[in-house]
């Protein structure tokens, strides 16, 4: 059988069967040998299924695992990934469309998905982490835009290895990997435009084909609404395809097929009365015009600190080789036929990031993503196809195979190290784990009753470990929603807690309440470094002047208490215990505790641990190593008659701590959140 690489790179395609068919004809005519008995269209399917298998099962299956691997520990997670998942989670759990105010900024399309996905599988019973669930879907959606994009390359007449490398680099580029883990609508999108193109580019039952194309194109773009800019490529593609007899009526059902599912999205406004702007509503019109004109700008790529030149540095620190590679590919399959249209699509997508006064979406690139690969793979292989047709090629069609061909060498010589070290920080870092120790320790420290101003990516989780709906805001609101406004009459002040991430930080400036709400807090608890860094603020509603005062009037207080208890005979302490507990930095309720034991037994103190996340709060643990000339270790006596000293503690202003029995004695632990006014004032 002729091999794809064998084929002049221009040529009609034809399907190994037709191949097989012709070489069988052939040989009856001449009337040579007998001829093999003819296969069965079933049979010859069967044949060329199993050698396909043996190249997409393997790929598919790492592409597989390379999403899996580590899905909960990186990336860590945003906002953004937050936010669509606590919209598929108000569907699945409120039966409402959006956990807040729905105002037209995306089509819902995208997360009713994932919301269907969730309610059948349970997605998000399975997860204390609300994001993951979303994640999942991610994995799903990206092993099918994976298996489609194996069909596209093969009706592109892509051999079966060069398929395969392009799911590769789909799958396993360090750029893939970042976004396609993350909950994005734009992943949802992409397997519904793969499958538009595939079908636009049927010759067979063309009527049905280009429907199908046509509802997988709207279905497309009401999961993400850039995903109209493929339109023309679609359009191109069913246009060139078309039987002439039949092309104006194929082409105008689909037309037709394709504006009805887009009225869908009108309807759905009309409906709720919300098509135009007025008093008390939200509007599509308003929200169309936010995303198409009114959205502030990503600025210059030239500016340093403008969104797109940090946003392309994201893209270029993931994978600089994957992204030159695309566009130059893109740049030469413009004089391949068949990739021509991919060329435009892909280079015209690029374009449009710089038009001027735009927005640059960061996920804006997973669009790029099958594309590019595509592009890659298919001009090295017509460099490949022209070098071995050195009789028919011209000698500069052959120097320009030669070019791509070292190139692609020299690409993949710094693209291996570079993956290497990218693709095992993803398989090994665990980035999210100060977003999950931030989360557990509100869960743990912070009552129920407490407001909070988050990161939406903790929303859902936050609401799941009891803090009532109204209680949770996420902090784009705070600034932007009049319904959440209406709760907090007093602005940033009814607010007990502010939680900040590298999201919220970046866009401090945009919203002015959770600014004054961060500037006005102190951190109490702070998880991770750098972007990574997760802060518990506790907002003070009198200003972070008075509670400047209040914190070292209270230290003071401390420290001279302690100052005092260190003296008494009957203490010992080790030196850094001592340190901490004359230098003020031991929590009120813990001296006076002390202070009430020392007035009947001797105490042995080993240190003042500091509670995870902590770092400048007072210490509220006490580890006791010893009781009367006793160790206190697990089970024993000594450690009995602590536990029994600390659990009968009922004065209201010593709750009785918990214990936890160690190797090294009693550790006794307080609740977080000291009292105010335990200890007296000292006198200047």
């Amino acid at each position: 059988m002729t091999s794809t690489l064998e084929r002049p790179s221009d040529t009609p395609s034809h399907t190994p069967s037709d191949i097989d068919n012709a070489t069988e004809t052939s040989t009856a005519a001449t009337g040579a040998a007998k001829p093999p008995r003819r296969r069965s269209r079933f049979t010859d399917r069967i044949r060329r299924s199993r050698r396909s298998a043996v190249w997409f099962v393997p790929v598919l299956v790492l592409g597989a695992v390379a999403q899996i691997v580590n899905l909960a520990g990186s990336p860590q997670r945003i906002d953004d990934e937050g936010t669509y998942t606590a919209q598929a989670w108000a569907i699945d759990k409120l039966g409402e469309l959006t956990h807040y105010t729905y105002w037209y900024d995306h089509p819902p399309l995208g997360w009713l998905q994932l919301a269907g996905y969730a309610k059948l599988t349970g997605a998000f019973d399975r997860y204390d982490t609300a994001v993951l669930a979303g994640r999942e879907f991610m994995v799903v959606s990206v092993i099918v835009s994976a298996a489609l994009l194996w069909v596209l390359a093969r009706r592109l007449r892509f051999s079966r290895p060069a398929a395969a490398i392009t799911l590769l680099l789909f799958t396993l580029s360090p750029l893939a990997l970042q976004f396609h883990r993350s909950v994005y609508l734009d992943n949802i999108a992409t397997p519904w435009l793969i499958g538009s193109i595939i079908l636009a580019m049927s010759h067979r039952k063309q009527l049905a084909s280009f429907i199908g194309s046509a509802a997988c194109l709207g279905i497309a773009v009401l999961s993400k609404e850039t995903f109209l800019l493929a339109l023309p490529l679609v359009a191109w593609l069913m246009w060139r395809n078309a039987h002439p007899a039949t092309r104006r009526y194929t082409l105008s059902v689909a037309a037709s097929v394709l504006a009805l599912i887009g009225l869908t999205y009108v309807l759905l406004a009309a409906v709720k009365g919300e098509v135009f702007s007025g008093a008390g509503h939200a509007s599509l019109i308003d929200g169309l015009s936010f995303q198409l004109s009114n959205r502030q700008s990503s600025g210059s790529i030239g500016d340093p600190n403008s969104l797109i030149n940090k946003t392309f540095s994201m893209w270029w620190q993931l994978d600089p080789v994957f992204i030159v590679a695309g566009v130059v590919a893109g740049i030469v399959a413009l004089f391949i036929r068949r990739l021509r249209p991919f060329a435009i699509l892909l280079l015209a997508l690029v374009a449009f990031m710089f038009r001027p006064g735009g927005y640059l979406p960061v996920p804006y690139i997973i669009a790029l993503l099958p594309f590019g690969a595509l592009l890659v793979v298919g001009v090295v292989q017509n460099a490949v196809q022209k070098l071995l047709r050195t009789s028919k090629a011209t000698p500069a069609r052959r120097v320009t195979a030669a070019v791509v061909i070292v190139a692609t060498v020299a690409a993949g010589v710094v693209a291996v190290p570079l993956w290497s070290t990218q693709l095992r920080g993803f398989f090994l870092a665990d980035l999210d784990q100060p977003t999950r120790e931030a989360q557990a320790w509100i869960d743990a420290n912070v009552g129920r009753e407490s407001r909070l101003i988050v990161d939406d990516s903790m929303w859902v989780d936050s609401v799941n470990a009891g803090f009532a709906r109204q209680n949770v805001t996420w902090y784009y609101k705070v600034d932007t929603d009049p319904a959440v406004q209406a709760l907090s009459p007093n602005g940033w002040r009814d607010s007990d807690y502010v939680i900040t991430t590298n999201s919220m930080r970046s866009l401090l400036s945009t919203f002015p309440q959770v600014n004054q709400a961060v500037d006005n807090s102190v951190v109490v608890a702070s998880f991770g470094l750098g972007d990574q860094q997760v802060d518990v603020r506790k907002i003070d509603p009198d200003g972070i002047t008075q509670a400047t005062t209040d914190a070292d009037t209270a230290s003071k207080a401390r420290s001279s208490a302690g100052t005092q208890l260190a003296a008494n005979t009957r203490l010992t302490l080790a030196p850094s215990a001592k340190d901490l507990l004359t230098g003020g930095q031991v929590d009120s309720r813990g001296i006076l505790a002390l202070g009430q034991l020392l007035a009947q037994s001797s105490v042995t103190v080993s240190d003042f641990p500091l509670v995870d996340g902590e770092q400048n709060a007072a210490r509220r643990q006490i580890l006791i190593s010893s009781i009367n000339g006793q160790p206190t270790p697990a089970g024993s006596l000594a450690a009995a008659d602590v536990s029994a000293y600390f659990s009968s503690l009922t004065n209201t202003n010593t709750i009785a701590p918990t214990l936890t029995q160690t190797a090294d004695g009693v550790l006794v632990t307080f609740a977080f959140g000291e009292p105010t006014g335990l200890l007296p004032t000292p006198q200047n």
